[in-house]
Order: C-alpha cells, then structure tokens, then sequence
C-alpha cells in the first residue's frame, strides 16, 4: 500500500510541476480521487481547469476517460450513449455504453450547470450512488472520480441538487503575477508537447487505495470534527448530515496521502473547500485555519499550513473592515457570529506576524473591537 501512495503522490507531483501555482487545485482531485468523491472546479475561462483534469487522467494507466462540455441543448444519447438498435428491434431497450460515461474512470463534465432535465436525474444518481439509471437499466459505474466545472455558480434552484453532489468546491483564479514567467514557459513546454516521462498509476491500485481510506482512524479528530461542524452551522454555512457523514471520507484521504493511518487535527483542512458561495469561502478560510493552527504533527499535508506567514498590511486591512461592518449596526445574529469568527481568526493570524511592531499595533486594534462587542452584547 506505502508502494501505491507513493505512486499516486509521484502522479501529482508531475501535475503540479506541469501547471505552475495550481498546487491548490491538484491536491484537491488527489484528496477526490483517493476518497472516491467528486470535485468542483470554478473560476474564469483560461485558468487550465480542463487542462489539469485531461492531465491527471492520462496518468491512470489503463483508466477510461470521459470529457463532455454541456450545452442547454445536451441530449442523454451525448453523454450515456444511444439505445442499442439491435436489442430494440428485439424489444429491448438497453442503451450502447461504450466509450460513453457509464464505462468512463475519469469524467470531467465541463459547464455542469447546463445541465437540463432530460439527463439531470440520471446525472445526480450517477454522481452520488455511482449508478447508472435509464428505464430498467441500472448499471453500477466504475468512475474513479468525477469532476464538474464552471465559471459560474447556479442560480436555478433545481440545480442545487446537483451542485451538493459536488462534495470539493475548488475555486481556480488566474496565478499570481509572481508565478507569470515560470508559467509561461511551462505552458510553452506543454504546447511543444517536449518528451516527459509520465508517471502512472492503476485503477485498481487506486481502488485499493480507496478501500484502505475507509479504513483510517478518525478518532483522534472526531470531537474536533463535530464541533466544527455545529460551529459552521451556527454561522450560516449548510451541511447536511449526508454532507457530514460524507466530509469524513475526505479527511481520511488526507491522512492516507501522507502516510498515515490516522487522521490530525490539520487533516481538517479539506473543510475549507466546502463552500456554497463565494462569501463563504473567507468564513471557511477563518474558521478552519484557526482549527488546525494548533496542530504541529510533522506528517501533515502540505495545503494545511499554507497561510502560516501573514501579510500584516492585509491583516490590518481585515480588521479595519470588521471594524466598520460592527459599526454600522443593524447586524444580525449570524452576522454578528461571522465577524466574531473572523476576528478571532484574525488573532490568531496575528501571532504569527514576525515584526514586533505592527505585531503590537494589529493587537491593540483588534481588542479595541473586542472591547466594543462585548459592550453591545
């Protein structure tokens, strides 16, 4: 099993180096693919969210993949194959799978919200019981891991169910000015198509993989787990108990991907992923980061302390907008929760900041702010 997890972080270690500044992005799928649940891509066009996908999938060896861009007008024959016209002269009605979805490893759905009603229900069963529906067909698939993508996030009530069956919520922006010049000539190498030596790796040592992830320990982390939970809730971000229960299997394939057969108390940050919307994603941030700031385990992942060194100008910033939102009153209860959460965050940020003056400045500024909450309540 140490011979699989090592494959499959060989694998992401070459997506990474191929797309510059989406370290982010590729240790998600990764937790994904290991936890057998599905991710969520958003962001604006040209930010190689397919890209990193078809990538990722050409290193499952003997994997099946399946990519389809979604268009109002899909039809259920585009993505599940059509009927089979011989069994219907027979009388049967039984679709032609193959090379369709229903027999794809890897399936990326490109603008899922397109998504219309005549393959919606089909879509959500596939995506949350991996099986396939179709009159009385049922076929149970043999998908790895499936991934949607949009540059937009939906506005139709009827696609909310759809959009739960995305457990990951991935937000994928355009890299850091910093990063240009490296990605530029990665890009370049990539168009050139310059002989690299692809890692790879099986779907049933993948499979195996998933099995064993059902397997890790989540005791050392599970009233952790449930308080940060009902904390969530209280401050306005749903999840359901089909959404918890589910969220677990991600924490364990955090743990897996690092060699261990138990989980930490920094495993939690997958937890920042689970956003509905946009405003949400900095409550998250906040919430979970003050979690697992407390955890020091040498075998941690890599995404889990990526935010350690504050920037203290935007740190000050933060605290100047909490200051204002309090001020202006008229808040309500979850609101005033918010703005307590990030504050707190805000703190425990601060302990980080290495210059002792702006330290101490931050400092005064935020238990200023204490000082007012604790007068209103």
């Amino acid at each position: 099993m140490i011979q699989n997890i090592s494959k499959l972080n060989k694998v992401l270690s070459y997506v990474k180096d191929t797309f510059v500044g989406k370290n982010d992005v590729v240790d998600l799928l990764g937790i994904c693919l290991l936890a057998r649940e599905n991710a969520f891509l958003y962001g604006p066009p040209g930010t190689a969210k397919s890209a990193i996908v078809r990538t990722l999938s050409k290193t499952v060896k003997d994997g099946k993949n399946f990519e389809y861009l979604l268009t109002r007008f899909t039809e259920p024959n585009e993505i599940f194959g059509p009927f089979d016209i011989r069994k219907l002269k027979e009388g049967e009605l039984l679709t032609n799978t193959e090379g369709m979805m229903p027999e794809a490893s890897m399936i990326f759905l490109d603008e899922i919200f397109n998504a219309n009603s005549a393959i919606l229900n089909s879509l959500l069963t596939a995506l949350n019981e991996k099986i396939f529906k179709r009159g009385k067909e049922t076929k149970y698939l043999p998908a790895l891991m499936f991934v949607g993508a949009s540059n937009v996030l939906p506005e139709d009530e009827a696609l909310n169910a759809l959009f739960d069956r995305f457990l990951i919520r991935i937000n994928v922006d355009y890299v850091n000015p910093e990063l240009l010049q490296q990605v530029l000539l990665a890009g370049r190498k990539l168009e050139n198509e310059e002989e690299t030596e692809i890692p790879e790796i099986y779907t049933d040592e993948i499979k195996a993989l998933q099995n064993l992830c059902r397997k890790v320990d989540l005791r050392p982390i599970y009233e952790v787990y449930l308080n940060t939970i009902m904390s969530l809730r209280n401050t306005g971000i749903a999840i359901s108990d089909r959404r918890a229960v589910k969220l677990q299997n991600l924490i364990a394939a955090s743990a897996l991907i690092c060699g261990r057969n138990e989980a930490v108390l920094s495993d939690l940050w997958v937890l920042k992923h689970i956003w509905d919307t946009e405003e949400q994603i900095e409550i998250l941030e906040g919430i979970i980061n003050r979690t697992i700031e407390k955890d020091d385990h040498p075998d941690s992942h890599p995404q889990a302390m990526q935010n350690k060194t504050p920037n203290p100008e935007e740190v000050m910033k933060d605290v100047k907008i909490l200051v204002e939102k309090w001020n202006d009153g008229m808040l309500s209860f979850e609101e005033q929760n918010v703005i307590k959460d990030k504050l707190r965050y805000l703190q425990t940020r601060c302990e980080w900041i290495r210059n002792p003056e702006q330290k101490q400045y931050i400092q005064q500024e935020i238990e200023s702010l204490w000082q007012k909450i604790l007068q209103t309540i």
